[in-house]
């Protein structure tokens, strides 16, 4: 199986040479996490890394990673780096890695820099009482506005791809799971569009379409909250309607 891949520039050959072990051995490498995806850490001259390891996928992708689109691993790699020079925060890109036939992509793998969050979006969902719930939405309100008007469109802007870290008096926030995005010039809707995911809460779109409001002076705060709210609760309904399938035609899956 031919193997492809391509490595921060900054990195010597050793640490590439050491990379592309682990990956060889990815399967012994004890620990990690994940369904779909699975994440494993490794330690290589000193720095802590994690190396995500994407599902295989079915026929149709894997000729189409092979001859038309991107592989989801150097996508990551490539968003992760451009995100970085337009001054958007994410872990280091460190590598990508990819495993294909003549014919098809088989493994691929993204190998970025370990990243110690304080907490990630999603406990904001759960926990309201959070020490500066308040600062921090209206913070990350504004993160995510910068993105827009940067043509960042994240299509993945769900709460576990997030990672938020204090310092000092502020907050900073990091993307993960990048594979899904486009960068482009963004409309009102799409806009809107974007906080779906985010959060069925009430309280929570209220201070993001407030916050959002400040910074959107082409919409009012009224336009704002309502188209807010109509793609949250699409979203919301969708997914419940998606659950309940699941349930009833997929429940042997969790046997």
């Amino acid at each position: 199986m031919k193997e492809f891949k391509f490595f921060n520039e900054e990195l010597s050959l050793d640490s590439k040479n050491k990379i592309t072990k682990y990956i060889h051995d990815f399967d012994a490498i004890e620990g990690g996490f994940g369904k779909r995806n699975f994440i494993k850490n490794i330690t290589v001259d000193g720095i802590e890394l994690n190396i995500k390891s994407f599902k295989i996928p079915n026929l149709v992708n894997k000729i189409a990673y092979k001859f038309f689109r991107k592989s989801k691993a150097r996508r990551s790699f490539e968003y992760g780096n451009k995100l970085l020079n337009m001054g958007i925060n994410t872990p280091k890109p460190i590598a990508y890695i990819e495993y294909s036939s003549m014919f098809f992509i088989q493994n691929s793998f993204y190998i970025s820099e370990q990243f110690d969050d304080d907490l990630t979006y999603r406990e904001l969902i759960f926990n309201h009482d959070y020490p500066d719930f308040e600062i921090i939405l209206r913070a990350f309100t504004r993160f995510t506005f910068n993105l827009h008007e940067n043509g960042i469109n994240f299509l993945d802007h769900s709460p576990g791809n997030t990672l938020i870290k204090k310092n000092g008096e502020e907050y900073e926030f990091y993307l993960v799971d990048l594979n899904r995005m486009k960068f482009q010039s963004m409309s009102f809707e799409e806009r809107m569009k974007n906080f779906a995911k985010l959060s069925p809460k009430d309280v929570m779109l209220d201070i993001m379409s407030d916050e959002y409001a400040k910074l959107y002076p082409q919409k009012t705060k009224n336009e704002i909250v309502e188209v807010m709210y109509f793609f949250s609760n699409k979203f919301s309904t969708y997914y419940k309607k998606k659950e309940r399938f699941k349930e009833r035609y997929f429940f042997w899956r969790s046997k």
